[in-house]
């Protein structure tokens, strides 16, 4: 299995594309942190499913805004797991609305918790990963960070901070032998998207006049995470049916 003997830290990971990318990864032979907020059901679902692939598997509540949080979660996991290979920096919120009356606690939020919350968990990953010369980071974005979108300012800017911070990672880490790339996902069928109608005028925009699932991040995201992508860093892979060209 190609990530036999790997332990991969997913935050965000109990519902959504953070649970099919544990499931991913668990089902190539991972060992997962489910790395989560909000209800403890989705988490132990998760990690019951995980455990049924025959993987090792547990679940951490963490505010990903808080950095002693984040540090006290990330020592956690190395404690019970032993160490963190991967890091997938999935966790993230909206909170959409026409910029002349977005609030600063909306913008705030969605910075926090998109943009730095991947910060301090690369931040607490960062030296384990110079210490061992491997190491991946996957950081989700989305194509809004990179054509932006109506009533998205915030989470545009989130996204689009993402982009970079990866490739000033990747220059950092690169020669330590880690990487750190994008994927930014476009139209993909979570809760998140679930009003969105196929005759919308913007789904209608997508090439391939589809949604696409969370497994199709999913695969993208085992390949970064996998041997295959060793020579492959600071990259965004869009994962959007051809929405963004």
């Amino acid at each position: 299995m190609k990530l036999e003997g790997k332990i991969a830290l997913v935050t965000g990971g109990s519902q959504g594309l953070g649970k099919a990318i544990a499931l991913k990864l668990a089902e190539n032979g991972a060992d997962i942190a489910v790395v989560y907020v909000g209800p403890e059901e989705p988490a132990l679902e998760t990690c019951r499913e995980i455990e049924a692939l025959g993987r090792r598997v547990k679940s951490y509540v963490c505010d990903v805004r808080d950095e002693q949080a984040v540090e006290a979660t990330v020592e956690a996991v190395r404690n019970d797991l032993g160490k963190v290979d991967i890091l997938v920096n999935n966790a993230g919120v909206t909170r959409d609305g026409l910029m002349v009356g977005m609030k600063d606690a909306d913008y705030d939020l969605v910075l926090d918790i998109n943009l730095k919350g991947a910060f301090h968990m690369a931040r607490a990953c960062y030296r384990d990963f110079m210490r061992k010369k491997a190491g991946k980071i996957i950081n989700i974005s989305s194509i809004a960070g990179l054509v932006g979108n109506v009533g998205q300012v915030n989470y545009a800017a989130s996204k689009a901070g993402l982009i970079g911070m990866s490739k000033s990672i990747a220059k950092e880490l690169g020669s330590r032998g880690v990487c750190c790339n994008c994927i930014a996902p476009g139209f993909i069928a979570t809760d998140m998207t679930k009003d969105i109608k196929e005759d919308n005028l913007l789904l209608q925009q997508v090439p391939m006049k589809k949604m696409g699932t969370p497994e199709d991040v999913a695969n993208v995201a085992l390949f970064l995470a996998s041997p295959e992508s060793d020579y492959i860093t600071g990259e965004t892979i869009r994962v959007d049916g051809g929405l963004a060209i």
